[in-house]
């Protein structure tokens, strides 16, 4: 089943750690190519929301997102990255652009 909603401003209380991915924390569930989880934590993206659009990496001042190849997922065939999550100046411009409301920012700890 595909993931239409945005994401869940409350994964961290509602979800587990069940890896990592380029330095960043990956919330499951996980089960590829269908479900890829949410990834990052302050800097959080849904990777079953994201549409893969890019706005975020074009609009994001610290150019925090890289893009991942996502193949099989059935809403695109790549996703925003936050490849550089510690980067992040919390302005939220891509929380504000994303069509999916598929990114959360939140303070780091």
């Amino acid at each position: 089943m595909v993931n239409f909603l945005p994401i869940d401003p409350d994964f961290q209380t509602k979800r587990q750690v069940v890896s990592e991915h380029n330095g960043h924390k990956v919330w499951g569930p996980v089960e590829a190519p269908t479900k890829l989880g949410i990834h990052g934590t302050s800097s959080a993206v849904d990777w079953d929301s994201c549409v893969g659009d890019g706005v975020c990496i074009d609009v994001c001042p610290v150019s925090l997102y890289d893009w991942a190849e996502s193949s099989g997922h059935p809403l695109s065939e790549r996703k925003a990255d936050p490849a550089r999550e510690k980067d992040c100046i919390q302005c939220l411009a891509c929380e504000m652009q994303c069509p999916a409301a598929a990114i959360k920012i939140t303070p780091a700890p």
